[in-house]
């Protein structure tokens, strides 16, 4: 029996097509993992991590949590993953999604991600989160040693090199409320807020993509 090749083709066709229209509901899942699975994806399931937990963890009514924060800084913009305001002071958190083993220490540029004997090295994340701070301290004009820097790792890392009390993995909550000393009183709290809420920049692709594009135009100067 001979089939001529429009016939071939419209039985592949329909085939193909019968099979999507019994899956297609997997799509957006599929998508979904995709997504969560890039590196712009793993760093906004990590952010969403320390979000709920410190939403649930800390008393609303005296830890303030401010998320996802991008603020005009010296050269362009800067980026804050979330922002904690109580009277016991502000704590600026960076938020790495990663796994593997982690190497660095309080000085060195940039740390090592190892997995399965591949290295890769990003910046210092406490390099990271001193300009975050930097840029708060002189839009809010408070005292640095107000301002703590929290880097909390999540994801299926573990260091392997000693690493400071401010970088974390499960107990970072713990630490956010080691501090114990009241500093700020519930009215200086709101006016930070305020401030911090004024000043930032629209949230949205918009924003992000600018941001982006300023820390590209600087990691090019610097290696220039």
């Amino acid at each position: 029996m001979n089939i001529d090749t429009s016939t071939i083709f419209s039985m592949i066709f329909s085939n193909i097509f019968n099979i999507v229209k019994e899956v297609w509901f997997l799509l957006p899942i599929l998508v979904i993992v995709w997504f969560f699975r890039t590196p712009r994806g793993k760093g906004i399931f990590g952010e969403l991590i320390v979000n709920s937990r410190i939403k649930n963890s800390l008393d609303n009514n005296e830890y303030h949590l401010i998320k996802d924060v991008t603020l005009q800084s010296q050269g362009g913009t800067t980026q804050i993953d979330h922002i904690v305001l109580s009277k016991y002071g502000l704590f600026v958190i960076e938020t790495k999604n990663m796994s593997g083993w982690i190497f660095g220490d309080e000085k060195q540029k940039y740390w090592t991600q190892v997995i399965y004997k591949k290295k890769n090295k990003f910046q210092n994340p406490l390099h990271q989160n001193y300009k975050h701070i930097k840029t708060l301290q002189e839009l809010l004009n408070v005292n640095e040693d107000t301002i703590h820097s929290v880097i909390v790792f999540i994801g299926d890392s573990k260091f392997k090199t000693q690493m400071p009390p401010n970088v974390l993995q499960g107990d970072y909550i713990n630490y956010i409320k080691s501090f114990t000393e009241p500093i700020f009183s519930d009215t200086y709290i709101s006016n930070l807020k305020n401030k911090i809420e004024n000043n930032r920049l629209k949230r949205g692709f918009k924003t992000n993509r600018e941001h982006v594009k300023n820390v590209q135009k600087i990691v090019k100067s610097k290696s220039t």
